[in-house]
């Protein structure tokens, strides 16, 4: 009889034992919301950064695309560059010109054969690309 009641006894202490183990406790929770919040913290800066690269390199995009139409037209046009006023999608449009709508793009002629085109996309950086030189941030 005593051995039998120890083994009940045995048997309900790792009942209880068990019973015990089957959560986390408030310190378990704790570690796991922190490090949670410093992947957070690491991530989100990191993710902002690629979207306003992003935006970036859509104003690039735009500029090099308006220069190859500004060229494309001074070929078929004698070497006579558009006028500020026939920079438009409508004017540009038959030589590729196409633009992002965040994008605003300035467009001057800095000489009878040379000009320059500014950019400002939605990180508001200044771009600008001339019929020398690629897109770099600036102004014309």
């Amino acid at each position: 009889m005593y051995f039998a009641l120890m083994g009940k006894l045995d048997a309900r202490r790792k009942g209880l034992l068990e019973d015990k183990e089957k959560g986390f406790t408030l310190i378990e929770l704790l570690v796991v919301v922190i490090i949670i919040g410093i992947l957070a913290a690491i991530a989100i800066p990191v993710y902002l950064n690629v979207q306003n690269n992003a935006k970036d390199a859509s104003v690039k995009s735009d500029l090099a695309n308006a220069k190859t139409a500004v060229i494309a037209y001074q070929t078929d046009n004698n070497g006579k560059l558009p006028a500020a006023t026939d920079f438009t999608q409508a004017t540009l449009g038959q030589y590729g010109y196409t633009s992002s709508q965040d994008n605003v793009l300035t467009y001057k002629a800095t000489s009878t054969t040379a000009f320059c085109i500014q950019g400002t996309g939605a990180t508001k950086t200044d771009f600008k690309i001339t019929d020398a030189l690629a897109a770099a941030k600036g102004t014309c």
